[in-house]
């Protein structure tokens, strides 16, 4: 009987000997184990990033609003559209009766031009926060100061930048206490934001803070507001003050009994859920297309095994007639199947995690590369070695030794 050593030995000794043969071989299976791996690293990465870019409200902060805060169905957001505005009055009645509510604040935002001096900065999101807004707002102030709630009572034209206005407007010079304008409008920079960075190449510190009612005042007080709710005490509290709010709502809004909401509450949690559904569904399709092409690549290798052990035919036979058994035969092709594959998988999994890291390296698309994906790579291509390497294995090792000692092969 064989070893397993003198069988990996022979089958390296048969790689060797045809190696362009061998590198067309597991080109199929590199290039299926190179997406699969590729993908699943994109997924996995960008699963971590929506947890913590995406769903930066805070595990004990939920939203209410007027429309879908995210949805895959556009026509939910086109009909929500028709619900009516919510406004400081119902800002003030859930600040007012909701009890399981620790903080209520409220939130309008649009988009803007500013200027400071000869720059430019075009769509630029202005928020209009209520002034405890910074005892709910994950941002983490970097200079100056908040608001205060007389300068909101007062529609105080004052604001706070995103790092990328700082960037912009004010390279190396302290921003706080100059004028930048948009229009006619002139607002005095009185704090910062730390830098939050980008979600899925979406720049997330071209903002600009103002208070609620100076936001109401240049936009017009038929802006629909959007209540942020901070809620601490554990999920049965969290959970006791979405139900509160909800109640206080619906019967504002005269809600009928039995009919949905004409709102919508949010909260981290259904933004990863959401993100997640997405991502589950791109994610089956990749791999059912990586699948099929590491699939197809088992095939090559199972149709050149057959090649060579037509071309190997007398080889067999001198085999069969020194001892070798239909055993040993089985178990050499079987290691030539496996090894071409277990390479393939190698080169597969370093081309995947190497586009990984380029992505992540050059890009701001996020990959996660775990030791899990890799070994899943190596499981992969050794079942695909031993499922397509079984025949042509079987085929070599019942091969007549009679018969292969008279075969001529080229």
């Amino acid at each position: 009987m064989v070893g397993v050593v003198d069988n990996m030995r022979l089958a390296v000794e048969a790689v060797r000997a045809h190696k362009l043969r061998a590198a067309l071989t597991v080109l199929g299976l590199t290039m299926g184990v190179a997406t699969l791996i590729t993908v699943m690293t994109l997924v996995q990465g960008a699963n971590l990033y929506v947890e913590q870019k995406i769903a930066n409200l805070g595990t004990n902060v939920f939203r209410l609003a007027k429309t879908p805060f995210a949805v895959v169905d556009f026509t939910v957001t086109v009909k929500a559209l028709k619900n009516k505005n919510i406004d400081i009055s119902d800002y003030q009645a859930v600040a007012e009766l909701c009890r399981a509510c620790e903080q209520v604040g409220a939130s309008a935002s649009g988009t803007l031009s500013v200027q400071y001096l000869n720059k430019q900065a075009d769509d630029t999101s202005i928020i209009g926060y209520t002034p405890n807004m910074v005892d709910i707002d994950t941002r983490t102030l970097d200079l100056g100061r908040y608001f205060t709630p007389g300068e909101d009572r007062h529609a105080a034209f004052v604001c706070l930048l995103g790092a990328s206005l700082v960037d912009q407007f004010f390279p190396g010079v302290n921003p706080i206490g100059r004028n930048i304008r948009s229009g006619s409008l002139e607002f005095t920079v009185i704090g910062t934001f730390q830098k939050l960075g980008s979600v899925l190449g979406q720049d997330q510190d071209n903002f600009v803070i103002v208070p609620l009612n100076t936001y109401l005042k240049v936009r017009g007080s038929r802006s629909t507001l959007t209540l942020e709710i901070k809620a601490s005490g554990g999920d049965k509290n969290f959970n006791a003050a979405q139900d509160e709010a909800r109640v206080i709502m619906r019967s504002r809004r005269h809600d009928p009994p039995g009919k949905e909401d004409s709102f919508f509450i949010g909260t981290s949690q259904s933004y990863i859920e959401l993100w997640q559904s997405i991502s589950g569904s791109f994610f089956a399709v990749f791999v059912m297309v990586s699948s099929i092409s590491a699939v197809v690549g088992g095939i090559v290798i199972m149709n050149v095994m057959l090649v060579s052990v037509t071309q190997r035919t007398r080889e067999i036979g001198v085999r069969r007639a020194v001892g070798a058994t239909q055993s040993d035969i089985l178990r050499q092709f079987l290691a030539e199947s496996l090894l071409q594959c277990l390479i393939g998988g190698a080169v597969g999994i370093a081309i995947g995690f190497g586009c990984a890291l380029a992505l992540r390296t050059l890009t701001s698309f996020p990959a996660s590369v775990q030791t899990w994906v890799a070994l899943l790579g190596f499981v992969l291509s050794s079942a695909i070695g031993l499922f397509f390497g079984i025949y042509p294995a079987r085929k070599a090792s019942r091969l007549d030794p009679v018969t292969a000692l008279r075969t001529e092969t080229g």
